[in-house]
């Protein structure tokens, strides 16, 4: 009994090793197949990019948007954080200084004004000034007084003479788009977000592009401004953010729109200056007395006609 007992035992055995033997095999031959050498994956979840949901509006929706802006600022009296940043710090003006205090004064049809002063000390650091013919910049610490036509395209090799009041004007009080211009309308999406553009065009059978105009589909808010030249030539990249609501302007009167940018980059890549301004404070259509807008040379500064060199090299 005892030696029967062990020879089932022992035959119990073997078919127990034969059994692990052959599912050992089994699993090898799997992984072969599988041309994996044996080897493990695995497979790692990695989470989406969360993006905000993109808003749809048609072609007419954003033109009626930008238009209510740019016909319903009048003028505009502002104090902002004036920032240079690279290129060459709003030409050599402000070098000296990390940020410059400033008070804006912007009015249709084309005036503006801008003082910049140093902070803490109240120094002025600039002061300029543009009509609809003739801009005006005022600069202490180099002694100057510069003066030029405004529809002169020409960039200086002295980088102080490439200074333009008017740039501000037209980052800040923006062309109505008319009827009769042509616009293009397109999606763009990048992985931070996805926009609408307008492509306003100018001209006829020669057709070239004038603006484009950028809205973030996240909330429809116009996030950059484009204008160009001739040969489609970056004149001006206007970056908005901080959008804060609005309700009225200075007289009460309703507004047409509902938000004004708060923080804003221009970028004139022609004309070598970069310059973030932040509005600490706004007050819209108000009436701005015309004598606000004139500037008069300093006694004892220094005249410099802005483009006579050009003009007595012409043949």
């Amino acid at each position: 009994m005892w030696l029967q007992d062990c020879i089932v035992y022992q035959k119990g055995s073997e078919r127990l090793m034969q059994s692990r033997l052959a599912c050992t095999f089994l699993v090898t031959l799997a992984a072969l197949s599988c041309g994996c050498g044996g080897a493990i994956k695995e497979t790692q979840k990695v989470a989406p990019t969360q993006r905000a949901v993109a808003l749809d509006a048609t072609k007419e929706d954003l033109l009626d948007k930008y238009n209510a802006i740019a016909k319903g600022v009048k003028s505009l009296n502002m104090t902002v954080e004036l920032k240079p940043t690279a290129g060459s710090k709003y030409s050599g003006v402000i070098e000296d200084y990390h940020e410059v205090k400033a008070f804006l004064l912007a009015e249709r049809p084309a005036y503006v004004r801008m003082i910049g002063q140093a902070p803490v000390i109240g120094k002025t650091v600039f002061d300029m000034t543009s009509d609809t013919d003739t801009f005006r910049v005022s600069i202490p610490s180099k002694n100057k007084f510069l003066v030029g036509p405004i529809g002169m395209d020409r960039n200086s090799k002295n980088p102080i003479e490439n200074l333009r009041p008017q740039h501000l004007l037209d980052a800040l009080l923006w062309s109505e788009i008319r009827k009769e211009e042509e616009v293009l309308f397109e999606e763009f999406n990048d992985e931070q977000a996805r926009y609408y553009i307008l492509t306003v065009l100018r001209g006829g059978r020669e057709r070239e592009l004038l603006r484009k105009i950028w809205f973030d589909r996240a909330n429809l808010q116009i996030v950059r401004l484009q204008e160009f030249g001739p040969k489609g030539a970056l004149l001006s990249d206007v970056r908005f953010s901080d959008w804060r609501p609005l309700v009225a302007d200075q007289e009460g009167t309703p507004l047409s729109f509902s938000s004004f940018p708060f923080a804003i980059q221009i970028d004139r890549p022609h004309d070598d200056y970069h310059l973030n301004l932040q509005v600490t404070k706004l007050v819209l259509n108000e009436d701005i007395p015309a004598d606000r807008f004139r500037l008069e040379q300093p006694a004892g500064s220094e005249l410099v006609h802005v483009g006579d060199d050009a003009e007595k090299k012409k043949p």
